[in-house]
Formats: C-alpha cells, sequence, structure tokens
C-alpha cells in the first residue's frame, strides 16, 4: 500500500492501482480492516484521477473554442 506522504503517481499508474484494488475488494478474500484501508486509498486514488480528468477536459474545452477570443488563454500544462 502506498504511503500517504508518498508524492502522487500519475494518472496510469493511479488508475492501474485503482483497477488491482477494485479486483482484491471484489475478491472477498480480505479481512474487514484491510478491505476498509484499500477503500480509502481507492477514494483517494478516485479523486485524484477525477481531478486529472477536469484538467484535462477543461484544457480540452478552451483549445476547442476558438471562435471566442475572449477564452483565449495560454495554454500552460501541469507538469
Amino acid at each position: 500500500m502506498t504511503n500517504e506522504n508518498d508524492p502522487k503517481p500519475d494518472f496510469e499508474t493511479a488508475l492501474d492501482e485503482l483497477e488491482a484494488l477494485v479486483r482484491k475488494l471484489e475478491s472477498g478474500d480480505l479481512p474487514l480492516d484491510e478491505s476498509l484501508e484499500e477503500f480509502r486509498r481507492g477514494v483517494a486514488l478516485t479523486r485524484m484521477c477525477q481531478e486529472v480528468l477536469d484538467r484535462a477536459q477543461l484544457s480540452v474545452e478552451q483549445l476547442m473554442n476558438v471562435d471566442d477570443e475572449s477564452s483565449a488563454e495560454p495554454f500552460e500544462p501541469d507538469a
């Protein structure tokens, strides 16, 4: 399990970890306390992935709105 103090994983790594967590939880083989801890990690990963997707959607919307000059902003992707 990843420590909360570790840097955030990139989107693909987080998604892979989330998929693995879902498989573990669906198996039903984990004790309750471990299931809860894995579920908490899954919620955190889901939120992180959603933030990345929201930022990507906003970037696409800005790029696609070429007719509206008031929406023209410099594109600055997150590092």
